[in-house]
């Protein structure tokens, strides 16, 4: 239980630390693309008012260049275009500013280019800016490929680096979930410890009283012995359940996992239940599967439908049905007992309807006997044959679902 606390609690930890570094290099990823596409369109936007040249470098009147001009722009950057026709043959084309493109590599790559919808883009690392002059177009490329270098490198810098940073923080988190978990851990052992040695010591002197009860009424009927001897069974019971419930918590008994046909057991179950059904003026119906088996423990699961079909019986009104189904479900099995409440059981109280001594306001009274225990016992009897159980509410009617994979 408390293996999976601990790996619960590192998986959120890691996923908060994933999200925030995903969304922090994101960020930073984005804001240097957007810069570097920002650097270009600047850049094509001065060419394309220039039909593919740089303007000459603008001074003041001191002779010094206007504030925001670098005087080296026009030198570092590597453009070339190419003016086509409107049928797309090449009227003309630029290449003094760029090295890496023959003039026919150039021309083929405006080709392509005009035949896009865009007017403006990336072909490979070139940045593209599409532009009417004189009736034809003028596509003008330049060269982004040392920007997306650079945003590459940092891209994978950055990645690399997260993955080291992740991979220190699951370390860190990993060991710090030790000592989060572990005092938590240790005082629900010794929780469980409790209940079960209390449990024992209490057995002897519930006997005792019992016994004493009984030689009081060897003397004849007395009302006050009578009311002990029911008060001890109950009692008796309550603390079976809670030693049973923590002993399936600590993994004891030991679970004698045979081949079982689950569809003589539940059978069996609601044959047994039937009467109690019929004298409660309550219907209990049935879609057995027939042939389905499992590998677990007999006395468990035999102990699991009767918890299942107990609740429904005490927990549905006069006139209510009971609806127990079991079937196959791909790998698995699937058991469902659904019955009519007295009063509607929302998904909040579903929610909790697995834990120890709840009991919902008026529908799971205490007035129908139970101990609020019974579905605590269901839930660790599931949980150790690696199914799972869950509960869904649907207005005046309640589904438990056990759910369990054919080989446990």
């Amino acid at each position: 239980m408390f293996g999976r606390l601990r790996l619960r609690f590192v998986l959120i930890s890691m996923l908060s630390v994933v999200v925030v570094l995903g969304v922090i290099i994101s960020g930073i990823n984005f804001l240097n693309y957007r810069s570097t596409v920002q650097r270009a369109d600047e850049i094509l936007l001065i060419l394309k008012d220039n039909r593919g040249e740089f303007p000459p470098p603008p001074s003041d009147d001191h002779g010094m260049r206007a504030p925001g001009d670098s005087p080296e722009v026009a030198f570092e950057a590597r453009y070339f275009s190419v003016v086509l026709d409107g049928e797309g043959g090449v009227v003309s084309s630029e290449t003094g500013r760029i090295a890496a493109l023959s003039p026919e590599q150039a021309e083929e790559l405006a080709r392509e280019v005009y035949g896009l919808n865009s007017d403006k883009g990336f072909s490979g690392d070139y940045r593209y800016l599409k532009s009417d002059e004189d009736g034809n177009v003028r596509i003008i490329f330049y060269d982004c490929g040392r920007g997306l270098d650079s945003f590459r490198t940092f891209l994978k810098a950055s990645v690399l680096i997260s993955l080291i940073g992740m991979a220190v923080v699951f370390v860190l988190i990993y060991y710090a979930s030790g000592r989060v978990v572990g005092p938590v851990a240790e005082s629900y052992e010794k929780q469980k410890r409790f209940i079960t040695d209390a449990g024992h010591e209490i057995k002897t002197p519930l006997a005792i009283i019992n016994a004493d009860a009984d030689v009081i009424l060897t003397d004849g009927e007395n009302q006050w012995a009578s009311d002990i001897k029911g008060q001890v069974g109950r009692l008796t019971e309550l603390t079976n359940e809670l030693i049973y419930l923590s002993r399936m918590e600590e993994g004891l008994p030991e679970l004698s996992m045979t081949s079982l046909d689950l569809t003589k057991i539940t059978e069996r179950s609601c044959d047994s239940f039937s009467s109690m059904f019929f004298t409660g003026n309550k219907k209990l119906n049935r879609d057995i599967e027939p042939g389905v088996g499992m590998k677990g423990d007999e006395k468990s699961i035999m102990r699991l439908m009767s918890i299942l079909l107990d609740n429904a019986l005490k927990y549905s009104p006069e006139g209510g049905t009971t609806k127990v189904s079991l079937k196959k479900s791909g790998k698995g099995i699937v058991l469902t007992v659904t019955n009519n409440t007295v009063n509607v059981v929302d998904k909040e109280s579903a929610r909790h309807l697995f834990d120890r001594f709840y009991r919902t306001d008026k529908s799971r009274s205490s007035s129908t006997g139970g101990y609020g225990i019974g579905l605590s016992v269901a839930q660790a009897i599931v949980n150790a044959h690696k199914g799972r159980i869950s509960a869904v509410p649907a207005g005046t009617k309640l589904t438990i679902t056990a759910a369990f994979p054919e080989s446990c």
